[in-house]
């Protein structure tokens, strides 16, 4: 009996751990989500809209997607300024965020550490370049321009790539870590982006992890995907959006909630093949207690230390 009081007592204890962490777990805004969202905003934390889609967007609209804040907190996704590129992001793009931040008041805005455009020229989707010192400055300078046009920098976010960037000369790790401290940046960790590298280019994603500086990370998000084949025969994991969260990702964020000294947000992002809403709260669900196992974790280390 002593035994069973002892181990429901750590259990609790652990548990207000996790709670005091504050961590949320919401998300991703779509027109095709809205009803289930709304429906459910006690089981949703906040919701992650994608700014580039109110770009063009009139006063009236803007109204309106600031009294959706008013129901759920706001958090705003970039998904075309192309931080990461030694081209300066185009200063309309950064001007059209300025807007639509002023507009909304989000909690935090964030972008990829992509390129999207070169020479004039729209490459249609987020490209991993090369991981190199030159890189790393022309971020760092971009974040830089970001921060003085819309009066906040992004959290920057990892991509997933199908092919090892050429001419790099780090491995992905010490390339986010290389732009988040040269732009004095905070990070959100894309769990997915870091299973599919890590499985198409046999890294050790706990290693990736912890070669993150865990204090600069303030939000994650979740998604799946599905492998692909290329013409050699060789498949590949594609980060498509499109597929449930896989159970490698919520170890993944057990992982990170072990590690982190700090609240996370987390967001589910799913762009199409919607599946019934109560499927997309389940998988809130998984993250929170993914979470409650991770910050018990890190309260039983903390403890075994003292």
């Amino acid at each position: 009996m002593a035994a069973g009081v002892a181990v429901g007592a750590a259990a609790g204890a652990a548990e207000a751990g996790a709670t005091e962490m504050r961590d949320r777990v919401g998300i991703g805004w779509r027109p095709e989500l809205a009803a289930g969202i709304l429906a459910n905003v006690d089981r949703i934390d906040l919701v992650e809209v994608i700014a580039d889609d109110w770009f063009a967007a009139g006063r009236r609209q803007l109204r309106a997607l600031r009294t959706l804040g008013a129901q759920l907190p706001v958090v705003l996704h970039g998904v075309g300024l192309g931080l990461a590129s030694s081209e300066p992001v185009d200063a309309r793009r950064l001007a059209a965020m300025a807007r639509v931040v002023e507009a909304v008041r989000p909690e935090f805005w964030s972008e990829h550490l992509a390129f999207v455009r070169a020479g004039g020229h729209e490459i249609g989707h987020l490209a991993a370049p090369p991981r190199t010192s030159a890189t790393i400055e022309g971020a760092a300078a971009n974040v830089d321009r970001a921060r003085r046009i819309v009066g906040s920098a992004p959290l920057l976010e990892n991509i997933a790539t199908l092919i090892d960037p050429p001419g790099s000369d780090r491995d992905e790790a010490a390339f986010v870590v290389g732009i988040a401290e040269a732009a004095d940046a905070e990070l959100l960790l894309d769990l997915h982006n870091l299973h599919a590298n890590a499985t198409n280019f046999a890294f050790d994603p706990l290693a990736f992890l912890d070669a993150l500086p865990t204090h600069r990370i303030r939000a994650v998000h979740l998604a799946g995907g599905r492998w692909v084949s290329a013409s050699s025969g060789e498949r590949r994991l594609l980060d498509d959006h499109l597929q449930e969260v896989p159970e490698t990702v919520f170890t993944l964020l057990e992982e990170l909630g072990a590690r982190s000294p700090r609240p996370l947000t987390v967001v589910v992002e799913r762009d199409g093949n919607y599946p019934a809403i109560a499927t997309l709260l389940e998988e809130l669900d998984r993250a929170r207690r993914a979470l409650v196992r991770g910050r018990a974790r890190r309260v039983a280390g903390r403890a075994r230390v003292a």
